[in-house]
């Protein structure tokens, strides 16, 4: 019977999204692109960021990497689509300056390398090299999240973002 009782325990249902680049975190309103201040794409965070390394925030699979490299797409253990997207007006560069470790479908930890940047171009020929961290899908999960007031965030160490059950 404790097996039974076990199977059906509620988990505890809390999702840690963690800093996928070193860097200083600031508040997605503060970023300087409309789609991202305003929350078109999703709420989350952003960070200026000290390296060109991006890591996994989380446990999941990756959904999505354009053709441009500029961004890439987790799907979380949780169900919650993260979209970690390297500067602003970077699509444009085309793929340029940017190295992609991981495919379409890749399981990946916290804390696995997912793609390299060149920071110095980026911020030569970008608008911006804030990158930001967005739920995508916060409206279908029925999860709630909260996001960091922390400074500064160390990826794979810093939580940014923490997803729960409403």
């Amino acid at each position: 019977m404790d097996m039974l009782k076990n199977l059906f325990k509620k988990r505890d249902a809390k999702t840690d999204i963690f800093a996928p680049v070193n860097g200083e975190i600031v508040q997605l309103d503060e970023v300087p692109d409309p789609v991202f201040s305003q929350k078109m794409m999703g709420d989350g965070v952003a960070v200026k960021p000290s390296e060109g390394k991006v890591f996994a925030p989380t446990d999941g699979e990756v959904i999505q990497i354009p053709e441009t490299k500029h961004a890439i797409g987790l799907r979380a253990n949780d169900g919650t689509e993260i979209l970690i997207h390297i500067g602003l007006e970077t699509v444009s560069l085309e793929g340029e300056g940017f190295t992609v470790s991981v495919s379409t479908g890749d399981r990946v930890s916290t804390g696995q390398e997912l793609m390299t940047f060149d920071l110095a171009y980026i911020r030569e020929n970008a608008s911006s090299d804030v990158t930001p961290i967005v739920i995508t899908n916060a409206q279908e999960t029925g999860k709630q999240y909260t996001m960091t007031n922390e400074k500064e965030g160390k990826a794979g160490e810093t939580v940014i973002i923490t997803s729960q059950d409403k």
